[in-house]
């Protein structure tokens, strides 16, 4: 029954828009790798090397994402929350009449997959949407969870700072860590995919194979929270792995992909400390910040210095007179 569901995905995406009928053309049906029909990611192969990266995303040997399997008996989270919809959170509707937004601390997300929208005939790619014109605006983004340990420190320091931010996930740590997912829905932050497994060797092997763990991804966040993103980041960041063909299909299928124009570094091979973090992140900023910053962070596996440096982040961008975000389609290209 997965197997033909996602075959099924697959197929009707090739329906609904241009980009994504020309890629399928080159792709059939019987291709797709048997772990994305059945709902499984495969291991890496034995010898498989990550591709190059100069962005300052992890390589997934730095990144050590968690690819443990869940539990089948694992309890479902069900998808109920404390938070409101329309006030602590948007969900777009039938037709994406209601997503010009002015408001940065708003998350946004669709009551529909992608299959569930062509299904019922309904519009896929978003309309073309005003970014926010505001005051200076940070959005503190967190790649490669949630874990069990990090995420929940980092979820402690957001409350007690009274901030909001963005996690970028990963679908095999979703479904690790689901009442973890759910906590960061529930205190109002935003939720974005970041794919299923980190792999680049599997992701970027085509436009088809990036929006396929996508596809995956949405579902296993939409199982838990009742809810799918439409923003997402590209593992590498898309300004250092994406191909025009990739920014179509993202485009057509309906997605908003943002990079980031600071970083803490904490998942490079230097693994800084807390200060040598902080300073990273002042040397990005320069003389003259931008308007607009996304920083990028991670919350998973060893991040804990990461942990150690967010409140004086969040101190000192707060005195520059920042106001703190969540990413959303409307959110500005940091460049």
């Amino acid at each position: 029954m997965k197997k033909f569901f996602y075959l099924t995905v697959m197929l009707s995406l090739a329906i609904f828009t241009g980009s994504c009928s020309d890629e399928s053309k080159k792709i059939d049906a019987n291709d797709i790798p048997t772990e994305v029909a059945t709902g499984k990611i495969s291991e890496p192969r034995a010898g498989d090397k990550p591709a190059d990266n100069k962005t300052g995303e992890s390589k997934p040997d730095d990144a050590k994402i968690d690819e443990s399997k869940p539990d089948d008996t694992k309890p479902e989270v069900k998808p109920t929350s404390t938070i409101q919809e329309g006030k602590d959170y948007v969900v777009a509707d039938d037709n994406f009449s209601n997503l010009q937004l002015t408001d940065p601390t708003i998350p946004v997300y669709d009551k529909y997959t992608i299959w569930e929208r062509q299904e019922k005939g309904l519009p896929v790619a978003l309309p073309e949407l005003a970014p926010y014109e505001t005051e200076s605006v940070v959005y503190l983004t967190f790649d490669d969870g949630p874990d069990d340990k990090v995420t929940p420190q980092i979820l402690d320091i957001l409350k007690a700072e009274g901030v909001k931010a963005t996690f970028y996930v990963c679908g095999n740590m979703v479904d690790a860590n689901p009442t973890v997912l759910k906590r960061i829905f529930d205190e109002g932050h935003a939720i974005g995919n970041h794919s299923y497994n980190h792999n680049y060797n599997q992701l970027y092997a085509s436009p088809w194979s990036f929006m396929e763990q996508i596809i995956q991804t949405d579902n296993s966040i939409k199982n838990i929270i009742g809810v799918r993103p439409f923003i997402i980041r590209a593992p590498g960041g898309a300004s250092g792995m994406f191909t025009a063909n990739f920014y179509t299909m993202v485009a057509d299928c309906g997605y908003v992909e943002h990079d980031w124009n600071v970083l803490t570094e904490d998942a490079t091979p230097s693994r800084p400390n807390a200060s040598q973090q902080i300073n990273n992140v002042l040397k990005y900023l320069g003389d003259q910040p931008p308007r607009t910053v996304i920083l990028l962070m991670h919350s998973n596996g060893d991040k804990t210095e990461t942990a150690k440096a967010l409140p004086e982040i969040i101190h000192f961008l707060r005195d520059w007179g920042y106001k703190f975000g969540v990413v959303t389609p409307m959110t500005p290209q940091p460049w």
